[in-house]
């Protein structure tokens, strides 16, 4: 029985090594594994442009507005005047771990129409094809403001400085 009982107690032995072992290579395997999933990229997209083979079905010259909402769908902004094209507008956006997030495509399809409502051109254009435009901003100065001190006065009944002389 002691034979039994030591090969028992040697053979158990040797599964709490391998187990000790095992358990010592899952947390730093499942650490890295988690710290590479974190730094994948995460694409979110927005918005929405056909694809070339749905512009393919609208002809020049023959189809008006309502016929291209019903082979693509109406788009999501339009021209600022009235009777203006329809811009269809898709970006993709990629964003890795704590940086800022960077677009990585964008198409944008303008459909132009004529005084008739009738499609006189398509264009496609991607993110090579756009400009980076500098706005300038118009601040207003407000003029001087006033102290905290003569704001508490004011609040304290509209004392002035000089009815404490």
């Amino acid at each position: 029985m002691t034979d039994r009982a030591t090969q028992s107690r040697l053979a158990s032995g040797k599964k709490r090594v391998g187990a000790g072992i095992a358990r010592r290579l899952i947390a730093p395997l499942l650490g890295a594994a988690l710290l590479v999933g974190a730094c994948s990229p995460i694409m979110t997209y927005h918005g929405y442009a056909p694809t070339d083979d749905l512009l393919a079905q609208i002809e020049v010259g023959r189809d008006n507005r309502e016929t291209v909402a019903e082979t693509i769908g109406r788009p999501g902004m339009g021209g600022v005047m009235e009777g203006s094209g329809w811009f269809y507008v898709q970006s993709d956006w990629r964003q890795r771990g704590w940086r800022a997030r960077e677009e990585v495509d964008r198409q944008v399809v303008a459909i132009s129409f004529d005084a008739n409502d009738r499609v006189s051109n398509i264009e496609r254009f991607g993110l090579q094809d756009g400009e980076v435009i500098a706005l300038s901003r118009r601040v207003t100065d407000a003029g001087p403001r006033p102290s905290i001190v003569s704001q508490v006065l004011a609040v304290l009944g509209n004392f002035t400085a000089g009815s404490f002389q």
